[in-house]
Parts: structure tokens; sequence; C-alpha cells
């Protein structure tokens, strides 16, 4: 079985992925760092060099790669995974796959990611937490339709990384 976490960037993706991961006995796998170490660069350096196209391209085609080895795996998606290509569909469609989104309000996205974008590439030139706010947004209304798809939704505002994970472990059963 493969557990696919999706959700906005700061939704706890990764943290909770470790945890499911270590209470299941699955391998975690955060698809970023993966498509990383496969194109031995930064996904920094893979947009700036080789552009969006190539990225979305190779995530694909890696994201494909883990859904058919077989393996017990925890998978956190990047942010923008399910919204291109035929990303979702093949994940909705494979009966390895239990999807899940991590579901956070706006205003607990900003909270979390405005003390750590220098760490994010993609929101590190946004001063204020207005300009967050307005950028997270717009992401979210675009991306809404697309994790909302996910059988399984998580309304992760204000709940411990525990809470979370069992929360998701319930559903498993």
């Amino acid at each position: 079985m493969i557990v696919v976490l999706m959700g906005y960037m700061g939704s706890g993706k990764s943290t909770a992925g470790k945890n499911l991961a270590t209470v299941l006995g699955y391998n975690f796998l955060d698809l970023d760092h993966h498509i990383s170490e496969k194109e031995n660069s930064s996904i920094q350096d893979v947009f700036k060099h080789k552009g969006e196209i190539y990225f979305r391209k190779k995530e694909a085609l890696y994201l494909n790669d883990i859904l058919h080895s077989q393996e017990n795996i925890v998978l956190a998606l990047g942010g923008g995974t399910p919204c291109y290509g035929n990303n979702l569909d093949v994940l909705l469609d494979s009966s390895m796959v239990k999807l899940f989104y991590l579901k956070l309000t706006l205003p607990m996205l900003v909270e979390r990611l405005f003390n750590e974008k220098e760490n994010r590439p993609l929101i590190s030139h946004l001063k204020t937490k207005e300009e967050l706010t307005e950028f997270i947004g717009k992401h979210l209304f675009e991306r809404t339709q697309y994790y909302n798809q996910a059988p399984y939704i998580i309304l992760a505002d204000n709940k411990s990384k525990k809470a979370i994970v069992e929360e998701i472990l319930t559903s498993l059963i």
C-alpha cells in the first residue's frame, strides 16, 4: 500500500508522513526530495536551469515509478503535484494508493509559513503577511479543486502531529 499525503506547502505532509511511516513500519518518501536526488540538483535549480515544464515531466515520471514500486510507502507530494498533467487521475485510479488531503485554512497556512518563508523559494520574496495571504489565497483557489478530490480529507488546523496520524490510521482500517 502507498499512503499519499497531498496539500499546500506548510500543511504538514512531510512531518505527518514521517511519523505515519514510523508507526506503519513503511518507508517515507518526500517526492520533491526524491526528484532532487534523481536530478542531482535542488528543485529551485531544476526550475531555474531547466524550467517548470521539464520539472513537471520529471515529477510525473518519478511519481509513476514510485507508484509501480510495489513497496509499502508513505509519500508526501509537492504542493503542486496533483494539479499538473494526469497525476491526480493516476493517484485516484491506483488500487495501491490511499490518498489523503491535509487541509488547513488560509490563516493557519499564513501563520505556519510566514516565519519560515526564507526556506521556501516560492514565497521568500514576500515581505508582509498581507502579501503572503494574497499569494497563498490565489494558489489555494487554483488548487483546491484538485485537493478536494482526495477520498480522505483531514482537517488539520490546530491538530497535533499525533492526532493527524491517528486520524489517518483510523481511515486506513
